[in-house]
């Protein structure tokens, strides 16, 4: 006769004594929870955002069908209020209302954390404001999860989400950060993908590293790390490397302790023969340098040659 086991291993019995901490814990009423949810893979769901999902007398969503559509995997069925980017300081006194009735709240995102380059961020003020509690939740993230795969050369980064969509603003927009020491990191989507990496490359140079990170936790994930000047060639190479969801780290200005000193030599030799934009553009392609920050160098040494010029007529 063959003897019976049981059906529970070890590790259930461990996930089980897991989940039971989350729902002992204390979840205070009348109280906003901000619960990050999977950016992909519907697994990386915590223990305890299931419990308070769960718990919760309703919940803001970004969109409420596909928020309808994950709770439906986890057998969780609540009352959905949508919470987005065109109605969100509306729907936030909505909310309040709840509140006031003592209600609990959790707020999620289409995927990640809320109030990260997603609704929610004008909901929590509005609610603090009110004189009610916001609980955060902690989980998936595709900042924290493209940071955690790129390497030492991030230690220190800025985040600055979504760039401007046109050309003209995108440029604008990096010029700045053409000297900024630390690394940074965007977000992108599948359509602007391309453009975006090349405007990278034309404000930052080509020789700096790039980590794009594409569909992470998802079935088709990718990792590339490359330089700016390789990463819209591998863009290229296969239409399919172009689709899904996209994070992007670019390697931060090199220290410069003599500030540009170490160019002005290149710049100035350049300047003698061509004009401002050109000296930029050459020394830019030569040093690997940003061709923004060389010309504007390259302006300051052209201004101070005349002032010399000038002094010495």
């Amino acid at each position: 006769m063959t003897s019976s086991s049981s059906n529970s291993s070890p590790s259930s019995h461990s996930a089980s004594s897991v989940f039971e901490l989350a729902q002992n814990q204390q979840y205070p009423a009348a109280t906003l929870y901000v619960v990050a949810t999977p950016i992909g893979n519907v697994a990386d769901i915590s223990l305890r955002a299931l419990h308070v999902l769960g718990l919760v007398d309703r919940i803001c969503a970004e969109d409420t069908r596909n928020t309808g559509t994950l709770l439906a995997r986890y057998g969780i069925s609540k009352p959905l209020v949508a919470v987005h980017e065109h109605n969100e300081r509306e729907a936030a006194q909505r909310v309040i209302d709840f509140l006031r009735a003592g209600e609990r709240v959790a707020c999620v995102s289409d995927a990640g954390t809320p109030g990260i380059s997603d609704p929610g961020a004008k909901l929590v003020d509005a609610v603090r404001d009110a004189g009610f509690n916001v609980v955060p939740l902690p989980g998936a993230s595709a900042l924290a999860t493209a940071l955690s795969a790129a390497g030492d050369w991030v230690s220190t980064f800025t985040f600055l989400g979504f760039l401007p969509p046109k050309a003209k603003q995108r440029a604008s927009a990096l010029q700045p950060l053409a000297t900024h020491a630390h690394a940074l990191v965007f977000y992108e989507a599948p359509h602007r993908i391309v453009e975006t990496v090349q405007a990278l490359a034309d404000a930052f140079g080509p020789a700096r590293r790039l980590l794009i990170a594409r569909e992470l936790t998802k079935l088709h994930e990718a990792l590339w790390r490359g330089t700016l000047a390789e990463g819209p060639t591998w863009l290229a190479a296969d239409a399919n490397r172009q689709r899904g969801e996209f994070v992007l780290v670019v390697e931060g200005a090199s220290a410069q302790p003599d500030g540009d000193a170490d160019h002005d030599a290149l710049l100035r030799t350049l300047l003698q023969e061509v004009p401002v934009k050109s000296a930029a553009k050459l020394a830019a392609a030569l040093t690997g340098a940003s061709r923004n920050a060389l010309y504007a160098r390259a302006l300051e040494l052209k201004g101070e040659d005349e002032d010399r010029d000038n002094a010495q007529d």
